[in-house]
């Protein structure tokens, strides 16, 4: 029995999968998008219950359908998962769900996928797996004696199990912030940073760095980048104005090891702690692409999206390296919408097919 041939898959079905379906849509290329969710969103089905975007809906939209406004002004988890599964609907795109990538090999010039449920095959791939199935956490002496609890930020879901507790949270992103607000609520916290964290002023959210990404895109005079804004500031959210208010953002430079009750601080002091969350971010997610002997120190080498050693692999969505602001909402489409005439292009060249 002759296997199907894909003109391209797209492996993962969140917001960069999504995005380069779209422009792949307008062309007749037979594409397939191969997601390891059992329903639409990607990563943000992992993320907390309370979390909110950094920007308004008309600034947190994929390419061709603005998502509709919101209750408030920052949309909700929930209402994010919602547009996405209504604009994987709104333009048919195929998906397979519940199909994990484990490895991506290269057998007659065709790249064979072998999943959990089953090999496929194709003429081009675009790897849209970002980050969230690796997330980092750093090593300490001694993590292993704690007798407490401790996870990543990605398993975290909302405060119910941390009431009354002493909760050590580290990392001075986005998500160490809004995870700190909440939960110092009910718990007695502790924030490590390896820097003091540097908060956004409170008229400057995500509609800032959606400029920011367009203005790099065209090469067009950046404020953004003038005023030293980075996408890793932090992000006055509701919730983050809220801890300030009430004065929860004291932040202490990191410890230096664990002990059985908790860790140990420069000076030599021990604190005792229940819990630690780690809000220490994520690596890129290439294990899958390992076979083709194209991953090094954790990095693929591409020019714009396409892989310099596997021309007729791409890679969307994974950060600055693979696109500016790539890894966000608002900046995936421009590398997206590149990836995708760079495939139509190649097809053309080869006369394989009429686009």
């Amino acid at each position: 029995m002759v296997k199907k041939v894909y003109d391209c898959i797209i492996i993962g079905g969140g917001q960069a999968g999504l995005s380069v379906a779209y422009f792949l849509k307008r062309s007749k290329l037979n594409y397939l998008i191969l997601d390891a969710e059992n329903s639409p969103g990607g990563s943000w089905v992992h993320t907390w219950d309370s979390l909110k975007l950094f920007s308004p809906s008309q600034f947190s939209s994929l390419s061709g359908w603005q998502m509709p406004s919101t209750n408030n002004e920052y949309p909700t988890k929930e209402e994010f998962l919602d547009y996405l599964s209504q604009y994987e609907k709104r333009y048919g795109f195929p998906v397979k769900r519940n199909t994990l990538v484990n490895e991506v090999l290269k057998e007659n010039n065709l790249f064979k996928l072998i999943t959990n449920n089953g090999d496929y095959l194709s003429k081009t791939v675009v790897s849209a797996t970002g980050t969230a199935r690796a997330p980092f956490i750093p090593s300490y002496n001694d993590m292993g004696i704690f007798s407490g609890s401790q996870f990543h930020s990605n398993a975290y879901q909302n405060t119910e199990n941390l009431k009354n507790k002493k909760v050590l949270i580290v990392g001075g992103g986005n998500s160490g912030a809004q995870i700190l607000a909440e939960v110092s609520k009910v718990a007695t916290t502790k924030w490590v940073t390896l820097y003091p964290p540097k908060f956004l002023p409170e008229d400057i959210d995500g509609r800032y760095l959606f400029h920011k990404a367009n203005e790099t895109y065209f090469n067009k005079t950046n404020k953004a980048v003038q005023q030293n804004i980075s996408l890793g500031d932090i992000v006055q959210v509701e919730s983050v104005r809220d801890g300030l208010a009430r004065n929860i953002y004291k932040d202490h430079r990191p410890f230096t090891s664990f002990y059985n009750e908790g860790v140990i601080w420069q000076d030599g002091t021990k604190e005792p702690f229940d819990v630690v969350i780690w809000c220490t971010g994520f690596k890129p997610n290439l294990k899958h692409l390992e076979p083709l002997g194209i991953v090094e120190n954790n990095k693929v080498e591409t020019a714009h999206t396409r892989v310099v050693k596997e021309p007729n692999l791409w890679l969307v969505g994974y950060g600055n390296w693979t696109g500016f602001a790539s890894a966000t909402i608002y900046g995936v489409g421009k590398t997206a919408k590149a990836t995708a005439e760079e495939i139509k292009m190649l097809f053309i060249q080869n006369r394989k097919v009429m686009v």
